[in-house]
């Protein structure tokens, strides 16, 4: 596979106000063509999107870009699929107050799309608070056009 990635530090012109005073890296091994910075906006506004949509509690957000077969493990080891994720924002049992997403990386290889980044949050769970830093992967892959996402994991970190 194709390793490509550019660092791209501070505001991105196409980024928006969201994302603004935060870092996003992608890092190349040789210059990235206007595909792949296209590519990379998808990205970066797919993760936006995400973000917003966790803040709303947005149902409707996880059904149309999370993938069928997604799996996401929690700090914790649980295993959570698209279903689960539904149903969560559906019954409110999770609430984000406040998400402030740094040092995004995001890497491409063809379809796939890889965002490491760390995100503190500020949020309850059940009524139990899970405030607090986090590192996350989230895998993107694009199928028929559209970004999906297979794959999620966060880590509590200190």
């Amino acid at each position: 596979m194709i390793y490509k990635c550019v660092l791209l530090l501070c505001t991105l012109l196409a980024s928006p106000p969201l994302f603004a005073a935060q870092h996003v890296a992608v890092r190349s091994k040789s210059s990235i063509d206007a595909s792949d910075q296209e590519t990379i906006r998808q990205i970066i506004e797919m993760e936006r999107q995400a973000k917003e949509a966790s803040l709303h509690r947005d149902p409707e957000f996880p059904e149309r870009t999370l993938a069928d077969d997604y799996v996401a493990i929690t700090p914790l080891g649980q295993v959570t699929t698209k279903k689960d994720s539904v149903s969560a924002r559906k019954s409110g049992q999770l609430r984000y107050d406040t998400i402030d997403i740094t040092d995004m990386v995001v890497r491409l290889y063809g379809d796939t799309a890889i965002v490491t980044a760390r995100a503190d949050v500020k949020g309850h769970q059940l009524g139990e608070d899970f405030s607090g830093p986090y590192r996350y992967t989230r895998v993107w892959v694009r199928r028929s056009g559209r970004w999906q996402a297979v794959s999620y994991q966060a880590t509590v970190t200190q």
